[in-house]
């Protein structure tokens, strides 16, 4: 039997339930790493699942930061240094990448803390995560502050991706799978991705399938 859920109904749910309701209402989503550096050289990692597709040509990302309310390191360092890399979780590592969510004291590396290793290349200030298979180079483009609720969408251009040389497909699809990207549910919940179908290009003349 299907359940409505009124606004009243929902703003009566405790604090920590509502959380975890809405952050897992949408479904599973990316997990990735954003790494940054401040002017003092000092590295920064946090594991956002809120990556966004922005466009193709020219490349365009963005993420959700959370509202302004306390200092947000991997926002300051960003509008610092104008450059971040984003870091694809996978299975060997998402222990460590959730571990980045704790709130460490400004000047605290969170690469440190969990063990996990900066790499730097010559074309980008800020450190990918060595362990990552899928890496993005994003220089930061732009910034747009959503009214609604205090939140800000970060937009980058991709400079550089760094990834296996067998990772992309003939099609230009990555093989995500086999390099064992996980996807979470809410800020805690991780799924391993299991392929179903690479269906066709979808076209209105297309005959509908059979009921």
């Amino acid at each position: 039997m299907e359940k409505s859920l009124l606004p009243e109904e929902l703003a009566a749910m405790s604090r920590v339930p509502r959380l975890n309701f809405f952050n897992t209402l949408p479904g599973i989503k990316p997990a990735v790493l954003i790494g940054t550096v401040d002017g003092r050289n000092r590295t920064n990692l946090a594991i956002f699942n809120s990556l966004v597709h922005i466009g193709s040509n020219p490349p365009y990302l963005g993420f959700i930061m959370r509202p302004l309310t306390v200092p947000r390191h991997t926002y300051h360092n960003i509008l610092e240094r104008g450059a971040f890399t984003i870091n694809v979780v996978h299975r060997d590592i998402y222990p460590q990448a959730h571990q980045t969510s704790a709130n460490y004291e400004w000047g605290t590396s969170e690469f440190t803390a969990t063990g996990l290793t900066p790499q730097f290349t010559d074309r980008l200030v800020a450190p990918y995560v060595q362990e990552c298979h899928i890496k993005i180079g994003m220089q930061f483009e732009e910034e747009h502050r959503i009214k609604a609720n205090g939140t800000v969408l970060m937009i980058g251009r991709a400079v550089e991706i760094l990834l296996p040389e067998n990772a992309i497909l003939p099609s230009g699809h990555i093989n995500l799978e086999d390099w064992g990207t996980v996807g979470v549910a809410g800020l805690d919940a991780y799924y391993r991705l299991e392929p179903l179908e690479r269906l066709p290009y979808a076209r209105a003349s297309a005959i509908a399938p059979d009921n």
